[in-house]
């Protein structure tokens, strides 16, 4: 008993250290000072210039309005509600649907673990982590692939657009070439854009929404373009030109990532994969000797400070190989 006890109070103090060195890790690693600093930059006031002619002086105070409106649409942005990440999932459900639907299921998996001979407590716990969890990963899961399909359509569209305007089509025009040539998901928003524009509202202002269905650097480097464009002037073909070249160098530069951390990746799988295949291996030959894990007192609290640590590990290897650009 004082073994038990001694050796389930080490697995828990080293679980509770992993669980730390998880969460305060960005705090370790600098990376709360760097946003600091990032922060404390972009919110510093426009410096004072003299000189210069009017005209540019007062498109440059245009400018920098228009890059703070689009910081605090970025601030606020940050909180996204349930019903904003349906629809970034391009999923026409509302809340109530979604909630429905995560509760039926919920209650599906607790009769089925009740009817299949599992305790109440625990099949409480694996229905609330399956009702809560599953539908929300679902969502990230549509989430990104829909992210993905309109990175690699938006280049197209940026060009479409350019080309539109050097042939002397107005800029709502060409964006109607868009949706009518684009494929989905850009063909939708595109379509927001121009029905929000029909309405009365400004394009600058109906392409920054654009943002909110499509939360990517990519979709805020276009709104930021077209509202300075439309509020100070300028030659649009060429800005949005710039834009093309610089969406099509972050898609290289994301291949070229991928390319490089599918080691680290790869590293990763196996190692995360390797503990349960040999279990699975022993259990096949011998059966009798690997069973103490789940039979015994002391072997289930093994098994759980295993998962609990393999998890943090997967977790730790996860954070290290996925880069922000």
């Amino acid at each position: 008993m004082n073994m038990q006890a001694l050796a389930m109070a080490f697995l828990s103090a080293l679980t509770v250290g992993g669980l730390a060195w998880v969460f305060i890790y960005p705090l370790l690693s600098g990376e709360k000072q760097a946003e600091k600093r990032r922060a404390s930059f972009t919110a510093a006031g426009p410096a004072l210039r003299v000189g210069g002619d009017d005209r540019m002086r007062l498109r440059r105070v245009q400018v920098e309005d228009s890059m703070k409106e689009m910081e605090q649409r970025l601030a606020e942005s940050k909180k996204v509600s349930l019903q904003t990440r349906i629809a970034q999932a391009g999923l026409s459900w509302t809340k109530q649907q979604f909630i429905i639907g995560s509760c039926v299921l919920g209650g599906t998996v607790l009769i089925a673990a009740i009817i299949g001979g599992m305790a109440l407590l625990p099949a409480i716990g694996f229905a609330l982590a399956t009702g809560f969890g599953l539908p929300r990963w679902v969502l990230g899961f549509l989430k990104k692939r829909r992210e993905k399909k309109f990175l690699d359509a938006l280049p197209d569209a940026v060009d479409i657009i350019v080309r539109g305007i050097k042939a002397g089509l107005p800029l709502f025009d060409s964006l109607k070439v868009v949706v009518a040539d684009s494929p989905e998901p850009l063909r939708s928003e595109f379509a927001a854009i121009v029905e929000t524009q029909s309405i009365g509202m400004p394009l600058g202002e109906a392409c920054q929404r654009l943002y909110e269905r499509m939360p990517l650097p990519e979709a805020n480097f276009f709104g930021i373009v077209i509202s300075i464009q439309t509020k100070s002037g300028g030659n649009l073909s060429e800005a949005l030109g710039n834009l093309s070249k610089v969406l099509r160098d972050r898609r290289k530069m994301a291949a070229k990532i991928q390319a490089m951390s599918m080691e680290a990746k790869a590293s990763a799988g196996i190692i995360g994969a390797l503990p349960p295949l040999v279990m699975i291996m022993v259990y096949i030959m011998t059966p009798e000797y690997i069973s103490l894990l789940w039979t015994h007192p002391t072997g289930r609290l093994m098994l759980a400070a295993c998962v609990l640590w393999m998890s943090a590990g997967i977790f730790v290897m996860k954070k290290m190989i996925n880069f922000d650009f």
